[in-house]
């Protein structure tokens, strides 16, 4: 019987185990403060699964946050919110090195030769070789002066209203 096929961005339970581990725990409250509602009052955390999936949806979709289905992932804030958390705690670099390991033993990665390419500024001298941009032609670039006129001035420097 074949494998039913998930969709891209459906986290299947073999992933879920090799992600869970890496996943930060979420801070506790802090003893010093006083708070007027019990502790444990308020909504329950989203599960760290839902939210991977929110994350993974976003990225497979290129979707904005707030495009996310209301109905499969609940609060596209505070899915947000956890993604930065998730950030600042270093999950998604910790999450890039296990699967750099595990395709390193799986496959290989020559490692003494690798080689990028990417381009993070713009080319200085690309404006003198292609002209000006097109959707400028009909654009006045200085303001014409007024024939026969001098340049607008106040009639006053400075009126003493006190």
């Amino acid at each position: 019987m074949a494998k039913a096929r998930l969709e891209s961005w459906v986290v299947s339970d073999a992933f879920w185990e090799r992600v869970e581990p890496l996943i930060p725990q979420r801070p506790g409250r802090p003893t010093r403060r006083k708070f007027a509602r019990k502790p444990g009052g308020g909504r329950k955390p989203k599960d760290a699964r839902v939210v991977f999936e929110a994350i993974v949806y976003v990225l497979r979709t290129g979707c904005q946050w707030k495009a996310l289905p209301r109905e499969r992932f609940g609060s596209a804030s505070a899915v947000h919110k956890r993604f930065l958390e998730w950030e600042k705690a270093g999950f998604f670099v910790a999450l890039w090195q296990a699967g750099l390991a595990e395709y390193n033993e799986m496959e290989g990665i020559a490692w003494r030769w690798q080689s990028i390419d990417g381009a993070l500024l713009k080319a200085p001298l690309a404006q003198e070789s292609v002209g000006p941009n097109p959707t400028d032609r009909g654009k006045k670039w200085k303001q014409a002066d007024v024939a026969g006129r001098r340049p607008w001035r106040p009639a006053v420097d400075h009126r003493d209203r006190g």
